[in-house]
Formats: C-alpha cells, sequence, structure tokens
C-alpha cells in the first residue's frame, strides 16, 4: 500500500473512535444518583450543617436536567435522544463532583467558591456538547443547556454562605462566556474555508447516525467539484433470459451509510431493468458523490450509449497477468476487454483515479471499451489508498498493459454466459451490503470463469483466497470482488467481508450462486460500452483533503486553547470571589 495526501480522506474515517455510542438511561441515572448520594455522605461526615448537599447539589440538578434537556430541544424542532440527555448529565454530575471535592475535603471554607465553580464549568461543557449534537446556534442551546446549573444554583443557595446566591450566576455568565468564544472558534476555520458551519456540520452528522437523515449532502455538494466520469460497461443479452450489465463506475461508493454515494451499488442496480451487477473502479473518497441525485447522471449516460451497442457472439479464454503484487484476470468479451485486479495476499485499498484513467486510455488503441476493475478483495490494518507514480501503480498498468498486448494475439470462440444473484442471510453491521451475492459465468472453448461480486466493503486477508480455492474445483477460472459500499461502514472505515461472518458459511453461499450460474449458462452476445458521466459533483481532492487539514488543525489546537481558557476562568472565579467577599 501506498500513502499519501490521498490519505487525506482515511484520517478522516480515523477519526471515527472519538465516536461512541451512549449507554441506556438508567444506567447514567443510577451513577448519577450514587455520585450524589456519595457526596451526601462525605459531606454529613465532614460539617452537619451541609445536611442535603448532596441531594440539593447534584441529584435533583442532575435528574431535572436529565428530564427538561430533551423536551427543550424537541420543541426547538432538534432531536435528542433520552439516553444522550442522561450521559450528558451524569457526566456533568462527575464534573461537578471532582470539582466540589476540593472544597469538602482540601479547602473547606471555598467549599461556596469551588461549587460556584463546578456550576460555571458544566454550564460551558452542556452549551459546548449540546450546540455540537443538536442545534449549533448557540442562543438556542442557553435554556438548556443552564438547567442543570440553575437548579443546583436555587437549591444550594439555601445551606451555602449568602455570597453563593450573588457568585454562583457571575461564574455562570464567565464560563459561558469562555466556551462560547471556544466554540466559535471551532467553527471559525471551516467557515472561512468553506463557508460552512462546523458545528453545523457536526449535528448534520450526529443527525444521520440518530435517524440517517441526509442533511449532510448539502454540506458536501458545498465543497464538492464537477467531473466528467467515465463509465464502461458489457452489455449481455440471451435469448429468453433477462439480460445482464456487469458496468464499472469510477466514481467511489462513500463517504459512509446512505449518504452520497454510500450505497450507489444498489441504487444504480435498482436504476436498470437488467441485472445489473456494479464492479469497483478506480476512485477514492475524492471522488464520493456529494449526493444520491448524482447517481442519475450516471443512469443516463450508460443509457445514452444503448443505440451504439455492437453485439458479438464471441470471447477469448480468460488469462491472468502478473506484474510484481498484481495479479490481472483478463478476457475479451465481444468488443470489449475486462480486467479484474487484484493483490491479494497482499494489502489493497482503493486505487486512485488517475491510474484507472491512464489503463482506460493505454486501452483504447485497442478497442473503446477497456473495463478495469479494482477487486478491492484484501484490506489491511492500515487504510492507504494507491497512488499515481508508485511502484505499486507501475506493477498495475504494467499487467493491464501486458493483457492489451493479448488482445489481437488469442482466437475467439462462441460465447455463453451464466448469472446468479444470492440474498444472504447477513447484514450491514456484519459486513454484506443489500444486494448481496451475484455470479457471472462466462464459457468459451469449454473453459469456464467465475466472475463473483460480494456486496461488502474490502474483505478480511485470506478470504478471497478461501473462496477462490473452493471455486476452482467447479470453474477453470475466477475471481472475488467486492463493491466497495460503504452502507457497511454508517461509523467505522473498516467493516470487511469475513470479519464478523464465518468464511465457511459465506464460501457454502458463494458455491451455491456458482453452481446456479453455471446452471443458467447459454449462448450469449456481448456488447461494450463507454460513457461519459458529465457534470457529477464529487468530493474533490483539493476540497477534500483541505476540509481533513482543518478538521486535524481544530483537533490540535483546541485541547491547549481550552486548557488556557479554563485557568484564566479560575482565576477570574478567584479574583471575583475576593471582591465579593
Amino acid at each position: 500500500m501506498e500513502s499519501g495526501p490521498g490519505s487525506s480522506t482515511v484520517r478522516m474515517e480515523k477519526m471515527s473512535r472519538y465516536i461512541f455510542t451512549a449507554p441506556g438511561w438508567p444506567a447514567s441515572l443510577v451513577i448519577l444518583v450514587i455520585l450524589g448520594l456519595l457526596i451526601e455522605l462525605l459531606a454529613r461526615r465532614l460539617d452537619l450543617s451541609y445536611e442535603w448537599f448532596g441531594i440539593l447539589g447534584f441529584v435533583i440538578p442532575g435528574i431535572l436536567a436529565f428530564l427538561l434537556t430533551r423536551p427543550l430541544i424537541i420543541i426547538q424542532n432538534r432531536q435528542m435522544t433520552w439516553n444522550r440527555g442522561a450521559l450528558l448529565a451524569v457526566s456533568c454530575t462527575l464534573f461537578s463532583c471532582l470539582i466540589t471535592l476540593i472544597g469538602l475535603i482540601l479547602l473547606p471554607l471555598l467549599l461556596d467558591l469551588c461549587y460556584a465553580i463546578s456550576l460555571g464549568f458544566i454550564f460551558g461543557v452542556r452549551l459546548l456538547v449540546l450546540v455540537s449534537i443538536a442545534d449549533y446556534r448557540t442562543t438556542r442551546m442557553v435554556i438548556p443547556a443552564s438547567v442543570q446549573s440553575i437548579t443546583g444554583w436555587l437549591l444550594v443557595s439555601l445551606i451555602l454562605p449568602a455570597t453563593f446566591p450573588v457568585l454562583a450566576p457571575m461564574l455562570m455568565i464567565l464560563f459561558g462566556t469562555g466556551f462560547s468564544i471556544l466554540i466559535w472558534l471551532i467553527d471559525r476555520p471551516l467557515y472561512r474555508a468553506f463557508h460552512i458551519r462546523g458545528l453545523k456540520f457536526l449535528n448534520a452528522f450526529i443527525a444521520h447516525l440518530t435517524d440517517g437523515d441526509k442533511g449532510m449532502e448539502d454540506f458536501f455538494r458545498d465543497i464538492g467539484q464537477e467531473a466528467w466520469i467515465p463509465q464502461v460497461s458489457i452489455f449481455f443479452k440471451r435469448e429468453g433470459k433477462k439480460d445482464i450489465i456487469f458496468t464499472i463506475p469510477n466514481v467511489h461508493p462513500g463517504p459512509m451509510g446512505d449518504i452520497g454515494g454510500g450505497n450507489l451499488p444498489s441504487i444504480l442496480r435498482g436504476r436498470f431493468e437488467e441485472e445489473m451487477m456494479v464492479a469497483h473502479g478506480c476512485a477514492t473518497h475524492d471522488y464520493n458523490l456529494v449526493s444520491e441525485s448524482e447517481i442519475d447522471k450516471i443512469v443516463d449516460a450508460v443509457n445514452n450509449t444503448r443505440d451504439n451497442l455492437q453485439w458479438h457472439s464471441t470471447a477469448t479464454k480468460p488469462g491472468r497477468m502478473q506484474s510484481g503484487t498484481v495479479s490481472l484476470l483478463y478476457q475479451r468479451i465481444g468488443n470489449a476487454l475486462l480486467m479484474i485486479s487484484t493483490r491479494s495476499p497482499d494489502k489493497t485499498e482503493d486505487i486512485d483515479f488517475g491510474i484507472g484513467h491512464a489503463i482506460i486510455c493505454e486501452g483504447h488503441k485497442i478497442t473503446p471499451h477497456i473495463g478495469f476493475v479494482d477487486a478491492h478483495n484484501c484490506l489491511g490494518d492500515e487504510i492507504d489508498v494507491i497512488l499515481p507514480g508508485t511502484r505499486t501503480a507501475h506493477e498495475y498498468f504494467t499487467a493491464a498493459s501486458l493483457a492489451m498486448d493479448r488482445w489481437n494475439e488469442e482466437p475467439v470462440w462462441p460465447l455463453q454466459a451464466g448469472y446468479a444473484h444470492l440474498p444472504l442471510p447477513y447484514t450491514r453491521e456484519e459486513g454484506i451490503g443489500d444486494i448481496g451475492l451475484q455470479v457471472l459465468v462466462t464459457k468459451t472453448a469449454g473453459v469456464t470463469t467465475a466472475y463473483i461480486l460480494i456486496d461488502g466493503n474490502n474483505m478480511a486477508p485470506g478470504v478471497r483466497e478461501r473462496i477462490r480455492d473452493e471455486v476452482l474445483v467447479m470453474v477453470d477460472e475466477a475471481e472475488v470482488m467486492t463493491t466497495d459500499t460503504h452502507v457497511v461502514n454508517t461509523i467505522s472505515g473498516k467493516n470487511p467481508v469475513g470479519m464478523r461472518i464465518s468464511p465457511e458459511d459465506l464460501i457454502s453461499h458463494v458455491l451455491e450462486g456458482v453452481e446456479k450460474a453455471l446452471e443458467d449458462c447459454s449462448d450469449a452476445q456481448a456488447a461494450g460500452s463507454s460513457a461519459t458521466c458529465s457534470g457529477v459533483v464529487i468530493f474533490g481532492s483539493d476540497s477534500i483533503a483541505q476540509l481533513a487539514s482543518i478538521v486535524n488543525t481544530i483537533l490540535v489546537y483546541v485541547v491547549p486553547f481550552s486548557a488556557g481558557m479554563l485557568l484564566l476562568a479560575v482565576v477570574l472565579s478567584v479574583i471575583g470571589y475576593m471582591v465579593i467577599t
């Protein structure tokens, strides 16, 4: 694998490690109550005048914040789950307890100051969290964010000295202002570069994870670029049977889930009456579609080639070329050259668009229809793309050139084709997309070739070899591919075929599919098709690299800035306390 600038989106995928699922709200509330009771017991042991401090200062404010936060957000037409509300309440209760313990144990004379600081701090934290996950507009989140702090202030004013009722609201304003500045600084870089609100983008991302909302596509379109993309297809027709299309988009089925082109293979397949196999061409995340609606341009481009199809009833026997780590299965089918590339057992992620485009252009010296497929069938620990100019890119180009040289050297024979489609009993979470399994079998001069396509995103190491070894008992040549669908990657960038399901179980389904495709074999005609998908809006290499760079920079500076801001707020709190007292 090669790394470089093209891995910018990959770095963004790795940020998914910061995302987690909130625990159930009952568990969070139990922890919240326990924390409050522990403070209550400690306060009573240290000073009986602090009786009910744990209940009034922590338990009741935390529970009230849990009960009110979600309704206050929903009435503003935003979403907030009970689980997230409870997690936020218990987290802020924990922060408040830790800060207050300094006053209870180490500085009992400054307990009112410590608790006031804790109220200001959790108000700021809640404000930051709510503008991140619910509504990016800070002013609309002030009231939901302040519930826990205001409740603690009102109730504990009955217990603590007379300075506390004055000090607490001052510190809430102080910390709220500080966190508002932090929110502005987080939001500013993306707005200056793309005129998009970073926290609004984060809101849309959370909404997608929560209920499948596609608001993120509006942001992608704002930073997207138009592109003119070649797409090669091979049409098959057989007497009395449904036609087949094997198509190779050179756009990327990402970025994740159903956003953009994440479900490109299934959606594209559903737009055609024929049985369609959507293989993975040469494209990285830079070539993600900004919106599902962009698929319409691909559909139109493919359909526009129908009038110019030239049908042939012949094909060559399959062949295989090796160049370094690259193994290439090739076959001339009608007037098209189909090439399936793999580096397995060496690890491979996406191949840069420039490599595939160069191969297609080189092949035009023999035929207009060069179908080059990235089998996408061996995922390693690191997710790095193959870039132009690297040794691996040269190996791909060399293997393809060797296959092209055989165009006029090998005889053609009558063609038979068979097809099978098997929905698989697995979920997206298990690494299998909506299509399941598809198998195309060609037979020429008694030699059978199986093109096996699984709707998934890459394969666990060794799975391709295990499947292929079993299939080669039934056919003479075979390759196993994945579509690179990203519906199996809602959050994590890794969910390859064979990682969460047993390869043995999968093999049994593949063998069944190959058997059905062999039984379906009959005389066929094939026609190559080369389309240009015009004006397709993709992420674009410059935009996605800049976006990744900005996000990485924000993550770097936000921690030290936050620490400095909190230190300044604490110092100002002490000064304010001294002035009041």
